[in-house]
């Protein structure tokens, strides 16, 4: 019985077209030639080289929905859905997600807001791979209560002056380009007076405090960022004043859609390996595979991991056609973070002791996987997003 979702058609399922495809087999090309070979070493050295994410902006992988004009394809979110399963299927979530923040989590701030003369300056770097971004929204005391940041923005003359420290920044230690959030109006409450910045590296009084060491994605750079009277001229303001909480919030919707996608394909990927390996390994006189208990096992994960990813991919088309979707992206966003770790602890248990080796594939997935019940919208901040969206019930 195959579990493996890979050789399904494209075309079987209503929203993906030829150029779809044609996406996929490029994105699995590239992982397997340039990602898999080599990503042993970027995990020692925690960050992923430079010429290959150009490598990647050269393929057109870092401007899959921008406009052409800038370098762009001009696709749709089933597309971004597609990039993010796949590189999830590579098998290192810090690689992954280093390109995600850069496509979907950060240079969408750009294209949202920007005016022209900011998308002339900035955005063909970005989608050539010449510049990587990060987003500066995390703090210490504020992660997805994004109206609880304490860093300020302060205006002087033609420039403001930000304070503050930013923390968990995915790229922060390599990035280029930081689309930074920051209070303009201290005197707002809640929501209100937060504004975005873009935020060069090298800009005066703007520092990375300190590269942050994880239980995983360790490819991934992630930061500490300080501004201590950092000047940023107020033409690199971001959209409106005091309206910086509605562009995050809007992000965030793509950022946990694109998280629920990676997900599945690194809860796929786990799967694929899994079954090869337990086809092999004997136990008892007969293969794992033999055992009802741990091939049934198996199939149940296979078809959960199917839902999802309809669902998954249900709501990328539900945005692609201009449809509010914010409560099909929470459950994604919930139901994949929750999912992609049963995967996982399951596939190691059935790789037995050798699944707790460091030279194991699926001990290194196990320790990416924890953090996507956490980053981008904890589990339990998505189920609430559900239950504010749940009608009553009629009697």
């Amino acid at each position: 019985m195959p579990l493996n979702a890979e050789n399904a058609s494209s075309t079987e399922d209503p929203w993906f077209r030829e150029e779809h495809t044609m996406l996929r087999d490029q994105v699995r090309r590239f992982v397997e030639e340039e990602v898999k070979p080599h990503g042993e070493k970027w995990e020692e050295d925690g960050m992923i080289p430079r010429e290959v994410l150009r490598k990647m902006g050269d393929l057109g992988m870092f401007g899959i929905r921008y406009p052409a004009e800038y370098g762009g394809s001009e696709m749709d979110t089933v597309a971004t859905a597609i990039l993010a399963e796949e590189l999830g299927k590579c098998t290192f979530g810090g690689f992954a997600i280093t390109v995600l923040v850069h496509t979907d989590m950060a240079s969408p701030h750009l294209v949202n807001a920007g005016t022209p003369e900011q998308l002339k300056k900035y955005l063909p770097d970005l989608i050539s791979g010449n510049k990587i971004s990060a987003v500066g929204v995390t703090e210490p005391d504020a992660g997805s209560a994004v109206a609880g940041i304490k860093t300020t923005a302060k205006r002087d003359g033609d420039d403001y002056v930000l304070n503050g420290t930013k923390f968990f920044i995915t790229n922060g230690v390599h990035a280029d380009i930081y689309f930074v959030a920051a209070k303009t109006d201290t005197t707002a409450k809640g929501s209100r007076g937060i504004s975005m910045f873009i935020v060069e590296k090298g800009m005066p009084g703007f520092t990375v405090g300190r590269a942050l060491k994880k239980q995983g994605w360790l490819s991934s750079d992630t930061a500490e960022l300080i501004f201590d009277n950092c000047r940023v001229p107020a033409a690199n303001m971001l959209g409106e004043e005091n309206k910086g909480f509605y562009a995050v919030m809007r992000n965030f919707q793509n950022e946990r859609m694109v998280l629920g996608a990676q997900c599945m394909g690194e809860a796929q990927a786990a799967l694929d390996m899994t079954v090869e390996y337990v086809r092999e390994r004997k136990a008892f006189g007969a293969t794992l595979w033999d055992k009802q208990a741990i091939r049934q096992r198996l199939s149940m994960l296979a078809a959960k991991v199917e839902a999802a990813r309809q669902l998954v991919y249900r709501t990328a088309w539900m945005d692609s056609q201009g449809r509010d979707c914010v409560r099909e992206v929470s459950m994604a966003k919930a139901l994949c973070g929750e999912l992609v770790n049963e995967v996982m602890y399951t596939c190691q248990q059935f790789h037995g002791g050798f699944g707790y080796l460091r030279e194991a594939t699926i001990e290194r997935m196990v320790r990416d996987a924890r953090v996507q019940a956490i980053g981008g919208g904890a589990t339990e901040v998505m189920l609430e997003e559900v239950a504010k969206r749940m009608p009553p019930t009629n009697r």
